[in-house]
């Protein structure tokens, strides 16, 4: 008695049958690792998060910047930070004054 083949029918259900599973792993594998994928938007998400973070920052770092160069400006001379920033940069001091450092 010979071995059973497969007929015509079964070899082409079988490549069928393989040819959806390999659409559904490489669709799957797209949605999860691909450039667009659950992975990358996660990883995106994070790095918004810590833009916004250090954009945050920065506008404050801006502003207090900006009021200390208002507060210098000609047209508004706060003379304590004048004097601050005259002892910190030039290491300025009074006669009567003792400097530790």
């Amino acid at each position: 008695m010979a071995g059973i083949t497969p007929g015509p029918k079964a070899i082409g259900s079988a490549i069928y049958s393989f040819a959806i599973l390999a659409a559904i792993a490489y669709f799957s594998f797209a949605a999860l690792q691909g450039e667009y994928g659950l992975s990358r938007q996660i990883e995106l998400h994070a790095n918004e998060e810590e833009l916004t973070s250090d954009l945050a920052d920065m506008r404050a770092e801006r502003a207090a910047l900006e009021n200390k160069v208002r507060r210098l400006s000609d047209d508004f001379l706060d003379l304590d930070l004048l004097d601050e920033q005259a002892r910190k940069v030039l290491g300025f001091a009074r006669s009567d004054e003792i400097v530790i450092r």
